[in-house]
């Protein structure tokens, strides 16, 4: 539950690669910092081209283990957000919240949490029973279904979730996922049986995010 009712501006950039919208989150923490702007709040959604990236805990994978991934015609980055490897790539919804947390909570663990219940919340509107475990992510079982890996400097927090829709997941047998050997993975399609696009699932995480995080929503189709 936050502690009042902030305004969070949606913005859905289409299927982009990782870079530029790396580039555009990085524009909306500028504007954050600069104190001289008021930058709202924003809540980026796109689709990537196939990547995978990961997190601050970069050890396992050398120059060699990225080239390897390189050649499968994925790109790949490392990044400051938290969490191992993972794949992000069309069918998956991923969503950046650009947010000051002095908005909501000053409290990353409350953000993270909140992240993993936007989430559960989403599945639930589907039908399908998800949950937390100790391993940071949504699972559905024993397969995870959305991962979380946040970033957060001087509470603005950046990076967030990826819900796999209408997945590849063949893409996910080329590592280990969130570096968790034994566990799965599955999307929405998955265990609906049927084709659940992302454009399918954004009004549904939209909704359970404006409940989670009690705020309100407005929309704007360009990030500037």
């Amino acid at each position: 539950m936050s502690f009042g009712k902030a305004v969070v501006r949606v913005v859905y950039l289409g299927r982009i690669s990782y870079h530029n919208a790396l580039k555009i989150q990085q524009h909306h923490i500028k504007q954050h910092l600069d104190l001289s702007n008021s930058s709202p709040n924003t809540l980026l959604l796109c689709e990537h081209e196939p990547v995978y990236t990961i997190g601050i805990r970069q050890a396992p994978y050398p120059p060699e283990e990225e080239q390897r991934l390189k050649n499968l015609g994925a790109d790949f980055f490392r990044t400051n957000r938290g969490g191992l490897i993972t794949f992000h790539g069309p069918g998956q919804l991923v969503c950046y919240p650009v947010l000051n947390l002095g908005c909501f909570k000053k409290s990353v663990r409350w953000y993270v949490c909140e992240l993993e219940r936007t989430v559960i919340n989403t599945c639930s509107k589907f039908g399908i029973k998800a949950s937390t475990s100790p391993d940071t992510g949504v699972w559905v079982g024993n397969n995870k279904i959305c991962a979380i890996g946040i970033h957060c400097g001087r509470y603005i927090t950046s990076h967030g979730l990826a819900l796999n829709c209408k997945t590849d997941m063949s893409w996910f047998d080329n590592i280990v996922p969130c570096g968790l050997v034994g566990k799965g993975v599955t999307s929405l399609s998955r265990e609906l049986e049927r084709d659940v696009s992302a454009e399918e699932a954004i009004p549904k995480l939209l909704e359970a995010f404006s409940e989670r995080f009690n705020c309100s929503l407005i929309y704007n189709n360009s990030f500037m």
